[in-house]
């Protein structure tokens, strides 16, 4: 996809990770609608919402759609992580976790699959804990499977529209997303990759159709 013009939706653009992939993408040349709960941008459409109510990724993509006249992608940067063995970690942070996880990028693909233009994208950014799943992390490792295996079979659904569904599984990255969990406490994680490295690989996989990078396809 050539990214000069294209109109892009990003949620999550307040993030570690989603900052530097609006960077990135608006350096290739792309109209963007960025979205979060608190941002303000002189230089890109605004939209901010709460991922946890029901009609919030109708509205963003509406408003996204009305601004540009249409949309050609949507980045799904959003989520959150949690600590703690399945003895520790209570239901109401379980349901966090699938809420912003897994049923956020549902109800935000429910709306690309019927809004985006022919030959457009959704990429939603999960983990490698979606493919390798760690000790004390059993909760948010399976919040960010569910979304994986959401997207694998989305993508067959989404053949007849042509519209490509991509997932990303990225290793550990120091977006700082650690230091801030709805529970629990951090293990000690190996160094992590740039969040700019990251995003670099994330604007490749657009610009090059791809549909799956995992974690081993990051350097």
């Amino acid at each position: 996809m050539n990214l000069d013009g294209a109109r892009i939706l990003v949620f999550g653009a307040s993030g570690g990770l989603g900052g530097p992939i609006v960077e990135q993408l608006a350096q290739a040349g792309a109209r963007l609608t960025i979205s979060g709960r608190s941002l303000e941008s002189a230089e890109h459409h605004t939209v901010n919402a709460d991922l946890t109510l029901p009609d919030s990724a109708r509205s963003v993509v509406a408003e996204a759609v009305e601004h540009h006249g249409g949309l050609d992608g949507i980045v799904i940067a959003a989520g959150v992580v949690a600590f703690g063995s399945v003895a520790e970690v209570d239901d109401d942070t379980v349901d966090e976790l699938l809420l912003l996880n897994y049923l956020a990028p549902l109800r935000i693909m429910r709306e690309a699959l019927t809004t985006l233009d022919q030959g457009g994208f959704v990429l939603n950014i999960s983990a490698v804990v979606a493919d390798k799943p760690m000790p004390n992390m059993g909760a948010y490792s399976a919040s960010k499977a569910a979304a994986s295996a959401l997207l694998k079979s989305v993508r067959t659904e989404a053949r007849k529209s042509k519209i490509r569904i991509v997932d990303v599984r990225p290793p550990h990255t120091e977006t700082g997303l650690a230091t801030r969990p709805i529970a629990g406490q951090a293990p000690k994680l190996p160094q992590g990759l740039t969040p700019e490295a990251v995003a670099s690989r994330i604007v490749a996989a657009i610009t090059d159709d791809e549909t799956d990078v995992g974690a081993d396809q990051f350097s």
